[in-house]
């Protein structure tokens, strides 16, 4: 069935890009998550975790984790909120600022990889059928609510 075979590819993609991903983030001392954990706060610094865990669509344990690890190793650090001192925010350091360079480059060398041959009718085609995916998971994730 047509249906079976598309799903074994999307897991085959994911599998292989999850893999390559790890092998490159390894390479500037990250794993999967903390790049876009990063990057996030590159866009705005100051988030709390709450905000992190809901656009980054990740559980709150799961930020924490990353967050202790990137805190740990001098990448970001945590301060008081001034105006609610109960709140804490999130903030890149210099050291977390110079990752978001290599960061992008890992991202784009992984794109150009995974998209290289399709011409720019098959991308936009493409596009459009992973928007639809999307969107059926997100309505099917809204109805389990």
């Amino acid at each position: 069935m047509i249906e079976h075979q598309i799903r074994q590819l999307l897991d085959e993609i994911s599998v292989h890009k999850r893999k390559q991903y790890f092998e490159q983030l390894r390479k500037i001392g990250l794993h999967i998550g903390q790049d876009q954990l990063l990057c996030q706060l590159s866009k705005e610094d100051g988030m709390t975790q709450i905000q992190l865990s809901e656009c980054l669509q990740c559980e709150p344990p799961t930020v924490a984790n990353a967050l202790k690890s990137l805190e740990n190793r001098g990448f970001v650090e945590r301060k008081r909120d001034e105006v609610d001192g109960r709140t804490k925010r999130v903030y890149l350091t210099d050291e977390g600022k110079k990752l978001i360079s290599p960061v992008r480059q890992v991202w784009l060398a992984e794109q150009e990889k995974l998209l290289k041959g399709f011409e720019a009718s098959e991308l936009q085609q493409l596009k459009t059928l992973l928007e639809k995916m999307v969107c059926n998971l997100s309505t099917a994730s809204m109805t389990k609510q």
